[in-house]
């Protein structure tokens, strides 16, 4: 009998943790489908800001853009380049953040317009011409929006930089002075893109 009782309890303790176990296993699940979802839905909506701005500007190209969220760590693939016909993201690369966006709280990220800040500014920018810069061939950038306004008199361009890695990593990459600055295998098919389009390509820099 007090064999019997011992099996019963034994099963009884086995179901219990078995069935904690699935409710965890499922609350992790539903956390990183959340994430997810969120990174996801946040393109998505500044997506449909940059349409809605360019078919009201029809002198930027309504085909491609680029996206960069900042929101997600510097080793990761955060510059996205966007088709804006079929709806989806056509390559991605890392992309460096100003050193002086960098705050004392791991993953969070400040910024700032102001010159000599060092910081990456948010907001939408016209990409224009090339020039031959420190970097080699850099692209100027200007800022549409009063958050970025002062991207063209604080030299804020788009330029690759050696040090970039090109395959995604576990820890943050190098900082920029407040330039978006992306690895130069990768910048060869983002200048093959600018400088094959007829009318300004849009990058959206967003948190």
């Amino acid at each position: 009998m007090r064999r019997l009782i011992f099996v019963l309890t034994s099963i009884g303790l086995l179901f219990f943790s078995i069935k904690i176990l699935s409710k965890n296993t499922k609350t992790n699940s539903s956390k990183h489908s959340l994430s997810y979802n969120s990174t996801e839905e946040k393109l998505l909506n500044r997506v449909d800001i940059i349409k809605k701005f360019i078919s009201s500007n029809p002198k930027y190209n309504s085909e491609i853009a680029f996206l960069v969220d900042m929101k997600i760590m510097s080793g990761k693939n955060r510059f996205f380049v966007y088709d804006l016909k079929n709806n989806v993201i056509i390559d991605q690369g890392l992309v460096a953040h100003g050193l002086g966006s960098g705050t004392k709280i791991q993953g969070q990220l400040k910024f700032s317009n102001t010159p000599n800040s060092f910081c990456t500014s948010l907001g939408k920018y016209a990409i224009g011409n090339s020039y031959t810069g420190e970097f080699g061939k850099a692209y100027k950038l200007y800022g549409l929006e009063k958050t970025n306004n002062n991207a063209f008199a604080r030299n804020i361009v788009l330029h690759k930089y050696d040090k970039v890695p090109y395959k995604e990593q576990e820890k943050p990459i190098c900082q920029s002075l407040g330039c978006p600055m992306i690895n130069a295998d990768y910048y060869k098919r983002i200048e093959k893109l600018i400088d094959n389009s007829k009318r300004k390509i849009i990058l959206d820099i967003y948190y």
